[in-house]
């Protein structure tokens, strides 16, 4: 078994998400008391949300950077940032390494593809909405991505950081992010990512009106793929 290093606190809400899954899963491959050989960097979130903020996602990369090596010097064979957003400086954090970044919007895409869904919703923080990153690495890899109209961005960011980072669902904000997805369904999209590894704490993907690409189950079960020899990583592009 490969070693999985975890760049996480991001939010932590989700980051422990992140380690259930990826050990039931590897539990589910092996059987009896297995578990998942990792390491977890968790960072304080508050730094990191100053950081986007104030627009310096060169500071955001160099934190991550530094996480990233610390993780490779422990001894990790592979790293996966537990959050979208901080994708945006998953090239600089790649950079920073000799090991490979499992890349979620990759692997969000090859999950889509392989159901036959090309024209997804995009449900995620602002910054991955509409920072470009995320839709253009999409369509380079074939899948058209649609994003909410400013009003629902603004809700579903809202979401997020005031409710779900802090641990709260409130069945009003479930209620208005499946309203978002009905708006969807009728022009044209053939279903949805949840493109915050918190959404999923939100959304339940079986109870939704379209098929859904849940990111942070995706990445998750890349890593332990990676972790058990059944594949291999997807690096960033330089």
């Amino acid at each position: 078994m490969r070693r999985i290093g975890l760049i996480g606190g991001m939010s932590f809400e989700s980051t422990a998400v992140y380690y259930r899954l990826i050990n039931e899963m590897v539990r589910d491959r092996l059987g009896g008391l297995a578990s998942a050989d990792l390491l977890l960097h968790s960072v304080n979130f508050a730094d990191v949300v100053e950081m986007q903020k104030a627009g310096r996602w060169d500071l955001a990369a160099r934190h991550l950077a530094r996480s990233a090596a610390s993780l490779e010097a422990a001894g990790a064979e592979c790293v996966l940032i537990c959050t979208n957003t901080m994708h945006l400086v998953a090239s600089e954090v790649q950079a920073s390494i000799d090991i490979p970044l499992i890349h979620i919007i990759d692997e969000t895409a090859k999950a889509l593809k392989s159901n036959g869904l090309k024209r997804p919703l995009l449900l995620a923080t602002r910054y991955t909405m509409e920072h470009g990153f995320y839709t253009d690495r999409m369509a380079a890899l074939g899948v058209d991505v649609l994003v909410p109209d400013a009003e629902d961005r603004t809700a579903i960011h809202s979401i997020i950081f005031n409710e779900l980072c802090a641990g709260t669902v409130f069945d009003a904000s479930r209620d208005c992010a499946i309203a978002m997805i009905e708006k969807a369904k009728a022009t044209g999209a053939d279903s949805i990512i949840l493109g915050c590894t918190e959404i999923c704490l939100l959304l339940d993907p079986k109870k939704l009106p379209l098929p859904c690409a849940d990111s942070t189950a995706i990445h998750a079960q890349a890593a332990v793929d990676f972790a058990l020899g059944k594949g291999e990583a997807n690096q960033v592009a330089a």
